[in-house]
């Protein structure tokens, strides 16, 4: 018997689920929606979207013809106030407390371009973000009006996908997280039959999303022409780099607000559905899945399972415009029996894969020896932090240390609020210490007597300022039984 991850949907008879997508149905008329004329309190407007999610339930097929309406005054009030108001600005250098001087006038304005039909949406301002491995990621973003309106069209489509979704799927979806991610690929490997892990990676996913395909699938559950023209304007505005204009005929930019959501509906259909038939009707043993966004890592009971699938998977993202990126995508034997098995044949130990910032690693309990999955912090990223706060305290070294040690504790403190799960201490009591030593080389660099500054004498204000490394996520298993 194959074991599958929780949440899996019935296919369809005779062929992979996504299949049937490309093929969609007529449009129904869904009754529990009624056009509303003028505006909608808080409490109706949520009332309107459960009855949503309801249908979405009840109905796998049904598609929703009359879905604008949700995108009443009120539900753009909620979607302002949930963007982040810190958020640099798009091409309109409008912040998000200069938008709220007039906040509701604005809004009105708004809700009637938007139903009225004049809304347009201005390009994203494109921004490079530097990654770990000295390469640049581009990030778009929105002027803070399509921010608002990408934001309700959210809280619109979620409930209807929240219903459709895999229970596999992780990322930027309600009530789930990198953790729950991280502790679901743990269970798998160290409670199901799992030899083999592929480490995958899909190459420039953001970049090279196919509008066709991502509205086919969209047109799935949305009939509604007027949200289906709102989407093409987001697709469609291009962006703005340096003041140039330029088109975007794929992609859609990473870092909007409404990006999340269309990468998760197009992966849906383009992957999920297709991995869970794929292992119900052609894997010979078991096959296990955890994605979050473009990201995701599969295990496998036999090898010959996860050779035939990694050639089919390149065959099934190729229809849709997708490729595996071949530096990044990896089989190895991973899991509980790797590395008795590697030694028997004169191996050397087995590979490590890196998932959501943590290096997995192949381990051993010191007091009887089973196997333990070790995750530590991938280290290129470790570095990366260090020489970011380094840099960034070189800069304000002349600031009051008092401001210096509370910008410490919080970067600290939000750094051990993700990484300390629990196996790796070693790695957090390090990224604590070497920021004590870089604080302490900028405080020396304040004048010529800070030069007589000890790191005996450092460690009280490191004792006060920087939080002490100690285990703040439980183990794996007890919180993805929960």
């Amino acid at each position: 018997m194959k074991r599958t991850n929780k949440g899996a949907q019935p296919e369809h008879i005779g062929q992979p689920p996504a299949e049937f997508v490309e093929k969609r149905p007529p449009a129904k008329g869904n009754l529990v929606q009624t056009t509303v004329t003028g505006t909608q309190g808080p409490e109706a407007a949520s009332s309107g979207l459960d009855r949503v999610r309801e249908a979405a339930k009840r109905d796998k097929e049904l598609r929703f013809t009359n879905l604008l309406h949700h995108i009443s005054v009120e539900q753009l009030h909620v979607a302002y106030l949930s963007l982040n108001p810190k958020a640099a600005a798009g091409v309109d250098d409008v912040t998000w407390a200069e938008y709220g001087e007039g906040l509701e006038e604005r809004l009105v304005e708004l809700h009637d371009q938007i139903h009225g039909g004049r809304y347009r949406a201005r390009p994203s301002k494109r921004t490079w973000l530097p990654k770990a491995d000295g390469r640049q990621r581009p990030i778009g973003i929105a002027a803070l009006e399509d921010k608002i309106v990408q934001q309700a069209l959210v809280g619109v489509l979620q409930p209807i996908y929240e219903e459709d979704f895999l229970g596999f799927s992780y990322g930027s979806r309600p009530g789930r997280s990198q953790h729950n991610a991280l502790d679901a690929i743990y269970v798998a490997i160290t409670q199901r039959k799992v030899s083999w892990v592929l480490d995958a990676d899909i190459r420039g996913f953001y970049d090279s999303l196919d509008h066709g395909w991502l509205m086919k699938f969209v047109e799935h559950r949305v009939a509604d022409k007027r949200v289906l023209r709102l989407i093409r304007k987001f697709l469609r505005a291009g962006v703005s780099e340096d003041g140039a204009w330029s088109e975007t005929v794929v992609g859609t930019p990473q870092g909007s607000v409404i990006s999340p959501l269309l990468a998760n509906i197009y992966l849906h259909y383009a992957l999920d559905l297709w991995v869970n038939w794929w292992r119900r009707h052609q894997a010979r043993g078991e096959v296990y899945i955890v994605r979050y966004a473009d990201d995701f890592v599969m295990g496998f009971q036999h090898r010959s399972d996860a050779e035939r699938f990694q050639v089919e998977l390149r065959k099934r993202l190729a229809k849709f415009g997708l490729e595996l990126h071949d530096g990044k995508t990896r089989l190895i034997e991973f899991g509980r029996f790797a590395s008795e098995n590697r030694k028997s044949r004169g191996e050397r130990k087995p590979e490590t894969f890196d998932f959501l910032g943590f290096t997995h690693i192949c381990s051993k309990r010191r007091k009887d020896g089973k196997f333990k999955l070790l995750r530590k912090t991938i280290g290129k990223r470790l570095r990366a932090k260090i020489e970011e706060v380094s840099q960034t305290l070189k800069r304000h070294r002349h600031k009051p240390v008092v401001e210096q040690g509370r910008w410490l504790r919080s970067v600290v403190q939000g750094h051990f609020n993700y990484y300390a799960v629990p196996g790796n201490r070693e790695a957090l009591d390090a990224f604590r210490t070497q920021i004590g030593q870089a604080w302490l080389r900028a405080l020396r660099r304040r004048s010529q007597k800070g030069k007589s500054l000890t790191w005996e004498r450092m460690q009280r204000q490191i004792t006060k300022w920087i939080p002490t490394a100690r285990v703040l996520h439980p183990y794996p298993n007890q919180r993805f039984c929960v």
